[in-house]
């Protein structure tokens, strides 16, 4: 545990979001949005750093922090400085929300990771699952949000690939993409920032070529709604899902573990 400066002690409830960058976040307005419409006396922060050394100051200079969210790129490299994780995050192995836990005279604090991008991603694509045809998913990316979108497919039965610029033994490249995997494969998620505005003209490197109206293409991006990828997707056909409901839902999980 470490010592928080009482001196510095604000009146409201404060909670925030710690990544980098920043710019295409979605939980300020959302959180923001919610307490002012249920009158919650709390604000939201976004913590931008190129630096996770600095978590330690964020939360000695803002005492009345009381959890925060973990984006790209530090939902694997926080766990470290954690204190201890919930045993979903531990099995996952990324964490995407932290309780601040003050002892009883607010003077040290604790930091408990969980993971929720795990319930929003379960519950936002399970309803479109064709259980009979859709047995195989490739996983577009090996970071953080990958390991949720992974983990819930292993739950649900669902095979999967994961597919990166830098394979190892066990992924796939984007040049192995052919024809008879992208098939074989009916479900294909983009859990890499890519296509995140401003950087929205761009798209992951996959033969949309091959796509069919039997695909089901989701992406983790939200912003902006359709990326180049989902447009692509529906060019040939497939069924499209962008992220937002994953985020609200992973964030509505992250406040019941807060409140």
């Amino acid at each position: 545990m470490t010592r928080i400066d009482n001196k510095n002690k604000q009146a409201k409830m404060l909670f925030g979001l710690v990544g980098f960058p920043l710019h295409h976040s979605f939980s300020k307005k959302f959180f923001t949005e919610k307490f002012k419409m249920e009158e919650i006396d709390a604000e939201y922060l976004n913590f931008e750093t190129e630096n996770l050394n600095e978590l330690e100051s964020i939360i000695l200079n803002n005492p009345n922090l009381q959890g925060f969210n973990v984006t790209i790129p530090y939902k694997e490299k926080i766990i470290p400085l954690l204190s201890q994780i919930s045993p979903e995050a531990s099995k996952i192995g990324a964490v995407n929300v932290v309780k601040v836990v003050h002892d009883s005279n607010d003077i040290l604090y604790k930091l408990i990771g969980y993971n929720t991008d795990y319930i929003g991603f379960k519950e936002s694509i399970e309803p479109l699952l064709n259980r009979e045809t859709e047995t195989k998913a490739l996983i577009l990316g090996t970071g953080g949000a990958s390991k949720s979108v992974a983990q819930v497919f292993s739950d649900i039965g669902i095979s999967w690939k994961k597919v990166s610029r830098n394979p190892d033994d066990t992924q796939l490249s984007y040049g192995d993409l052919t024809k008879e995997i992208i098939s074989t494969h009916k479900i294909i998620v983009n859990a890499t920032p890519v296509g995140t505005f401003p950087n929205n003209k761009q798209s992951p490197c996959i033969p949309y070529e091959h796509l069919t109206s039997a695909h089901l293409l989701y992406d983790l991006v939200y912003n902006p709604e359709e990326t180049i990828f989902l447009k692509s997707g529906k060019k040939y056909g497939a069924s499209t899902k962008n992220g937002m409901e994953m985020l609200e839902r992973q964030a509505l999980a992250a406040w019941k573990i807060w409140d």
